[in-house]
């Protein structure tokens, strides 16, 4: 049970623990990957069908190459493993869609247990760092349960992934909060044609949400990680290799921060940054913009240009009858009533308009 003292506790610990963990570095200096921003026409459907992933260019593919077995030392020889990794995001939503393609020599996923061929994603979502499991908490006078559940994968979450998955659930989330890997927060379908102990390739689509805040009470407390464009997050993965369906453990630890403690100290992942769309896959002149109400008892209100492309002139129309050549214009209503807004944008690429229709509001 959780003592009031160990809850207050933690409540002086956590700010101590997230600030030094904020001056440590990721591993791999100098090596960043990137999530491919699917455009929101694009999104793909999990069904375990690869296509939806074509037009992500294999500059994003992340292979086996980048792989190293910091447990074993195995030598690396893609004829017993081999895989391809892609990462995708969507603007507007804080999700992470992954593709894991894996061609193995023996696929071993007959047992009810852990003893099962693994590919293990751990996400920090706001790069606070620093462990999140229990067994690593600083404080070795907190019990192992209190920990598990004021601490582990609380603030970085790991994914043990099956694959396959063979009559059970198609991941364990290693911490206390096992409902991030269900609906709406997470899903998964496969694609093979093997039995247990048989070779073959293997394709998974999933996407899971990641989380700053994700405690064991479930999800009414938990805060979403907040994906943009250009945000670094914190990733790693391994892919656990059982070669035998009565080895006591795996054969490899196949993994990317090329430390083996990345699946339990976020300060061991690697940087991914969260790319904008590909130039080819959006219009050359993309008018777009958003509003914040500053002040509803004198109507004032702030609009900012989120228009994509090369501008050289702008009009705004604020359905009043007054208008603005400004990029970021501050404009007062006249009085309360739904307005009709368009930004009218105009550059090298031609003229484009973006219209919200009774989007403002005053009062």
């Amino acid at each position: 049970m959780l003592s009031v003292y160990n809850v207050g506790l933690m409540r002086t610990l956590f700010p101590i623990l997230l600030a030094s963990a904020a001056a440590l570095a990721l591993e791999r200096p100098g090596v960043e990957f990137k999530i491919f921003q699917f455009p929101a026409n694009a999104i793909p459907r999990i069904d375990g069908n690869p296509q939806d992933w074509q037009m992500v260019p294999e500059s994003y593919a992340i292979g086996g190459d980048e792989l190293v077995d910091t447990v074993n030392k195995t030598k690396r020889d893609k004829r017993d493993l081999d895989v391809k990794v892609k990462v995708g995001w969507v603007e507007g939503q804080n999700r992470l869609y992954f593709l894991y393609e894996a061609s193995d020599d023996y696929w071993d996923f007959s047992r009810t247990d852990l003893h099962n061929d693994i590919f293990e994603v751990v996400v920090d979502g706001d790069l606070s760092g620093g462990p999140f499991i229990k067994q690593m908490h600083p404080y070795d006078k907190l019990s192992q349960e209190d920990a598990h559940f004021l601490f582990h994968g609380v603030h970085a979450q790991n994914y043990h992934i099956f694959t396959p998955a063979l009559g059970k659930d198609w991941s364990m989330v290693w911490g206390c909060q096992p409902w991030i890997k269900n609906l709406p927060y997470a899903n998964a379908a496969y694609s093979y044609n093997f039995k247990p102990g048989e070779s073959g390739k293997l394709t998974l689509e999933f996407w899971i949400t990641p989380f700053d805040y994700a405690g064991c009470d479930g999800p009414g407390r938990a805060v979403e990680s907040q994906l943009r464009e250009n945000k670094v997050i914190g990733m790693s993965w391994s892919a656990l290799d059982y070669d035998d369906v009565n080895a006591k453990t795996y054969k490899g630890f196949w993994n990317l921060s090329h430390k083996t403690s990345m699946y339990g100290n976020a300060s061991d992942l690697v940087a991914f940054r969260l790319m904008p769309v590909e130039a080819k896959f959006r219009p050359a002149l993309d008018p777009d913009w958003s509003f914040q109400v500053l002040d509803m008892n004198r109507r004032l209100v702030a609009f900012q240009d989120r228009t994509y492309g090369k501008v050289t002139s702008r009009k705004w129309d604020f359905g009043d009858g007054a208008s603005s050549a400004e990029q970021h214009p501050l404009h007062t209503f006249p009085k309360a009533g739904e307005y009709v807004v368009t930004l009218e944008v105009e550059g090298p690429d031609g003229r484009a308009r973006r219209t919200k229709v009774w989007d403002v509001v005053m009062k």
